[in-house]
C-alpha cells in the first residue's frame, strides 16, 4: 500500500510473547462486500489514503499491513455475570494491528467476526451482519455524545449464511474492525493469576503502564489500579449520562484505559428508568442502567485480587477506595458537558445534577432523556428555543423550577455551538431500539442501506454540534 507519512505501526502488545496469545489465521470469507469504512478514523492513523481493494485486502482478507506481524488471539479469562469462567479468550477475533495515532496515543486495530481461533470452544467466529451493524450504530453515537469509546472502522460484509438461534435464520455475515485504545483487559489479568504466574502480572502492569498510563511510576503497581480506576469512573458517568446501557459489564469486557467497546445487546434509555436493562438475558438486572456503576466498580475489585499476587493489599485497597469519589465528580462533569455549561463550584454543580435527574424522575416516559439535554443545551441561552419548542408543556412545575434555577446559576460553555443549524431542529439525534431495528429491516429486507448512511451522516452534524469529546 502508498504509505502515508501518518501511518506509524508499533506492534507492542506482540512484544508480551506467546503466553498472551496466539498466533492465528483469519478465515477465508466467500465474499468480502464493504459496507462501511470509517475514513475520519483511519485519517487518526494514517489509512485513509488506502484504496477500497486495499481496504478490503487488510480488513477483509486480513493481509498484515506494513510493520504488523500478523494476527494474534488474545488470552484472558473474566467473570461473567459473576461467574468466573476460564474458558474465554479471542473466540471470534483477534488484534491485527498496533498503531500510533495523530495524537500520540496507541491505538489497536481488533476484529469481531474473523473466524475461529483456539478460544472459539466450539464456536464458528463469526459475527451477524446485524451484530455489525449495530456495533458501528452504537460507536457512533457514543462517540457524539461524548463517551469514551472504540470506534468502528470497517465492516465488510462476507456472504456466509449463520445459524443463530437468538434471531431469524439463516442470517447474513459480516466481519468487523474496530479502532480501540487497547484490549487489554481485567480479565488478562485474571488469567495470569488462575494460572498462578506473578511474572506475567507484572509483565502485564509494565506493559499497560508505559504505554497507556506513563505518569505512573515503574513498579508503582498500585499507583497503575488508581489510574485504571479513575479512568473506568470517567466512563461510567460518561455512560450515565448519555442515558446507556452496556449491557454486558463482564470483566473481559473492561480494559485499562477506561474506553468502552464491544457492543452486543446495548440500548440508549427512552427516559429515566433506573431498573432498564439492555440485555434479555440479564433476568436479575445485575446490569441495569443505574446498577453499571455498581457493575465496574465490582469487576474493578476483582482487577485489584489479581494484582494481590505482585502488591501488598492495603495500597489496592485505597486505590479501590477512589472510585466512589472519582465517579461522582465525574458524573458532575458529565452531566456539565450534556448541558452546555460551566463549572460553578463543586455545590453549585452537584444542585444542577441533582435537580436534573430529579427532573428526568418526575418527568417519566412523558419525558425522553436526550430531549431534556437537546431543550437546555447552554442554559439560559436556549431559554426562548426550550419555551417554544414542542416540549413547552413539560417544563413547568415544582423539579423543573428547581432544575431551571440550578442551570441558571451556570454560564453558557462555548454558546456558539448553539448557532449549529442541528439546534434549529424540533428534535435531537437519538439512538432508540425502533430506531435501530428499523435501519436493520431496511437492509435485511432490501439491501437497502440509505437509512444507514443517512444516521451516520445525521450523527457527524450532531457531533460537530455538541462538540464533546469522549477520550
Amino acid at each position: 500500500m502508498p504509505e502515508s507519512p501518518a501511518y506509524r505501526p508499533e506492534p507492542r502488545f506482540f512484544d508480551l510473547g506467546e503466553d498472551y496469545g496466539d498466533a492465528v489465521r483469519a478465515a477465508d470469507f466467500p465474499e468480502t462486500r464493504l459496507r462501511f469504512r470509517n475514513d475520519r478514523a483511519a485519517a487518526t492513523v494514517g489509512l485513509e489514503t488506502l484504496t477500497d481493494a486495499e481496504w478490503i485486502a487488510h480488513f477483509g482478507r486480513f493481509e498484515p499491513l506494513p510493520g504488523q506481524p500478523g494476527p494474534v488471539a488474545m488470552g484472558y479469562h473474566g467473570h461473567q455475570f459473576r461467574t468466573y469462567n476460564a474458558d474465554l479468550g479471542d473466540g471470534r477475533g483477534f488484534l491485527a494491528a498496533q498503531l500510533r495515532a495523530d495524537d500520540g496515543r496507541l491505538l489497536d486495530l481488533g476484529t469481531k467476526g474473523s473466524g475461529q481461533t483456539p478460544w472459539s470452544r466450539g464456536g464458528d467466529g463469526r459475527l451477524t451482519l446485524k451484530g455489525g451493524v449495530r456495533e458501528v450504530l452504537a460507536a457512533g453515537m457514543l462517540e457524539t455524545l461524548g463517551v469514551p469509546t472504540s470506534r468502528a472502522f470497517s465492516l465488510i460484509e462476507t456472504g456466509e449464511a449463520l445459524e443463530r438461534g437468538d434471531e431469524p435464520s439463516p442470517t447474513r455475515s459480516a466481519v468487523l474492525v474496530r479502532l480501540s485504545h487497547s484490549h487489554v483487559r481485567f480479565g488478562t489479568f485474571q488469567r495470569a493469576a488462575y494460572i498462578g504466574r506473578p511474572d506475567m502480572i507484572e509483565a502485564l502492569v509494565e506493559h499497560a503502564r508505559a504505554l497507556y498510563h506513563p505518569d505512573v511510576a515503574a513498579g508503582d503497581t498500585p499507583g497503575f489500579l488508581r489510574k485504571v480506576v479513575e479512568a473506568s469512573a470517567r466512563l461510567t458517568a460518561r455512560w450515565i449520562a448519555a442515558g446507556f446501557a452496556h449491557g454486558v459489564l463482564n470483566t473481559d469486557n473492561l480494559n485499562v484505559t477506561g474506553e468502552s467497546f464491544d457492543y452486543g445487546p446495548w440500548r440508549f434509555l427512552p427516559y429515566y428508568e433506573p431498573g432498564f436493562t439492555a440485555a434479555y438475558f440479564d433476568q436479575f438486572g445485575l446490569y441495569a442502567f443505574a446498577r453499571q456503576p455498581e457493575a465496574v466498580f465490582w469487576a474493578l475489585t476483582q482487577l485489584g485480587g489479581a494484582l494481590k499476587l505482585v502488591a501488598e493489599v492495603e495500597p489496592l485497597t485505597d486505590a479501590l477506595n477512589g472510585f466512589g469519589p472519582a465517579y461522582i465528580r465525574e458524573l458532575r462533569a458529565a452531566f456539565l458537558a450534556r448541558l452546555g455549561v460551566a463549572s460553578l463550584g463543586e455545590a453549585a454543580d452537584q444542585r444542577l445534577l441533582d435537580t436534573t435527574l430529579a427532573l428526568l424522575r418526575e418527568g417519566g416516559e412523558a419525558l425522553r432523556w436526550e430531549p431534556l439535554f437537546f431543550d437546555w443545551f447552554g442554559g439560559f441561552a436556549s431559554s426562548a428555543r426550550a419555551l417554544g419548542g414542542p416540549r413547552a408543556k413539560l417544563w413547568q412545575g415544582e423539579a423543573f423550577d428547581a432544575f431551571r434555577f440550578a442551570l441558571f446559576e451556570h454560564e453558557p460553555d462555548r454558546p456558539e455551538r448553539l448557532e449549529h443549524p442541528m439546534f434549529a431542529a424540533p428534535e435531537p439525534e437519538e439512538m432508540l431500539i425502533d430506531e435501530v431495528e428499523a435501519i436493520w429491516a431496511a437492509i435485511d429486507a432490501d439491501d437497502d442501506w440509505a437509512p444507514f448512511r443517512a444516521k451516520l451522516e445525521r450523527l457527524a452534524s450532531a457531533r460537530e454540534a455538541w462538540g464533546l469529546t469522549g477520550c
